[in-house]
């Protein structure tokens, strides 16, 4: 285990996740371990959006098997290689399409939490903006053009798309707000941006533009913002969807196969390279996927793209596709992965650890005679225990971990500690990839 220590801030952010249940926005890389080739596959799509391509991946995985911890994972890569990445979890009112303002609640709530490095917590939608502004001001004095002159210049080709025309005027609006200290046109400016104007009515009275974004022009207006954060200088766009089991949930079929339709576009754009640096990552279940009356193979056409290599079987793996199954954690993985938690309980420092090495493997062999062997693949319930084990612990040092588990004190043998011990390296060997990819 590498020896840095870790600051309490990234400590008690990623323990009070894992006791509650939930993903840590931040401090992923601490306790990341295996599923190395599907990172590294993921990485490379991050590659591609940032040379100007576009890409779709569906992240298959049961409940609590750690889809959510592998998106917000590749979203933190994708910020430090300079990408804008905008996230959001689909529910009964926020959906990829629709006609009752779910769609746009989507667009909003992802324009909410857009995120770059500088600002991962969100919220960098008004910064992205106004970083473009001021390097179209820097080219004007350059050039000795007028600063709204670049702007059109720079946004022209952006015309070709849907709404492209009044994006242009509300970009130049908010340079205009700027300039003339005009604080509810800049405000009005990130509204429209946001997707928050409900009438087209209100749009043309604050900024003088026919159009919104509506629920029928969410995906163009992604599309768009994909161009846009890249003429602001980013690599691209970087759309991060969880929860897309609640299409799956739909009870109405034609509203259900709207959405399926509106993936579909989304699919073969991506296939036919018709958008320009911007990415999907979605998280469903395996059920959202293959059930043939309700879910993603209920529709021939996204059947036919997403159906599996059949020659990826036995063990053999195909990355290639839009479809990425998360695998379920070896029990080394899973091993790995407690002494990860452990390691970051003790703020890096291998001398304060609540529990040794046998310890873990007791904690192991308890979690396998009370739940069985599925304990470690969907492990979000056993490292919620894990935290709850190390919390006692903590405040009772009187406390015997032996006494805790039921007096189980399984040693691990010889041969496994070593393999787990090269486990551990590979996996800090992974965690310093990530860490570097934004500088290569």
């Amino acid at each position: 285990m590498t020896a840095i220590a870790i600051r309490p801030k990234d400590r008690d952010a990623v323990l009070q996740s894992l006791r509650s249940g939930v993903v840590p926005r931040a401090g992923q890389h601490l306790i990341q371990v295996g599923r190395t080739r599907e990172i590294k596959t993921l990485d490379g799509d991050i590659d591609r959006i940032a040379d100007g391509g576009s890409t779709f991946r569906l992240v298959i995985g049961e409940y609590g098997a750690g889809k959510t911890f592998f998106l917000n994972l590749i979203r933190s890569i994708a910020m430090e290689k300079k990408l804008v990445v905008a996230s959001a979890d689909l529910n009964p009112d926020r959906r990829l399409h629709a006609s009752g303002g779910q769609a746009r609640s989507l667009y909003a709530e992802l324009m909410r939490n857009l995120a770059t490095r500088t600002k991962p917590e969100g919220g960098a939608l008004a910064g992205i903006v106004e970083k473009f502004v001021s390097t179209s001001k820097a080219e004007a004095k350059a050039s000795g053009a007028t600063t709204e002159s670049v702007i059109r210049q720079k946004l022209d080709h952006l015309t070709e798309l849907v709404n492209g025309y009044d994006f242009a005027d509300v970009i130049a609006a908010y340079y205009r707000g700027a300039e003339e200290g005009n604080e509810q046109l800049k405000s009005d400016a990130i509204r429209w941006l946001r997707g928050e104007f409900g009438t087209r009515t209100d749009a043309r009275q604050a900024l003088g533009v026919r159009s919104i974004v509506d629920d029928a022009a969410v995906y163009d207006q992604l599309k768009l913002m994909a161009r846009f954060v890249r003429l602001a200088g980013f690599g691209g766009l970087l759309v991060n969807l969880d929860e897309l089991v609640n299409l799956y949930k739909l009870a109405n079929t034609q509203a259900r196969n709207a959405n399926y339709e509106q993936l579909l576009r989304i699919l073969n754009d991506s296939l036919q390279g018709n958008a320009v640096g911007l990415g999907f990552i979605l998280g469903g279940t395996p059920e959202f996927l293959l059930d043939t009356r309700r879910g993603l193979y209920s529709y021939p056409a996204l059947q036919s793209r997403l159906t599996q290599n059949t020659f990826a079987t036995n063990g053999l793996v195909d990355f290639s596709g839009p479809v990425v199954r998360l695998a379920a954690l070896a029990p080394e993985d899973f091993y790995v992965l407690l002494q990860k938690v452990r390691h970051v309980q003790a703020s890096g420092d291998t001398s304060k650890y609540l529990l040794p090495d046998q310890g873990i493997a007791s904690f192991m062999e308890h979690c396998s005679k009370r739940i069985g062997d599925s304990y470690f693949r969907t492990p979000r319930t056993t490292i919620t225990s894990f935290v709850n084990l190390l919390a006692v612990l903590e405040q009772n040092p009187a406390a015997a971990w032996q006494d805790l588990l039921g007096g189980l004190a399984v040693s691990p043998d010889t041969e496994g500690a070593k393999d787990l011990e090269v486990d551990a390296a590979a996996d800090d060997e992974l965690v310093n990839f990530q860490m570097s990819s934004s500088k290569s």
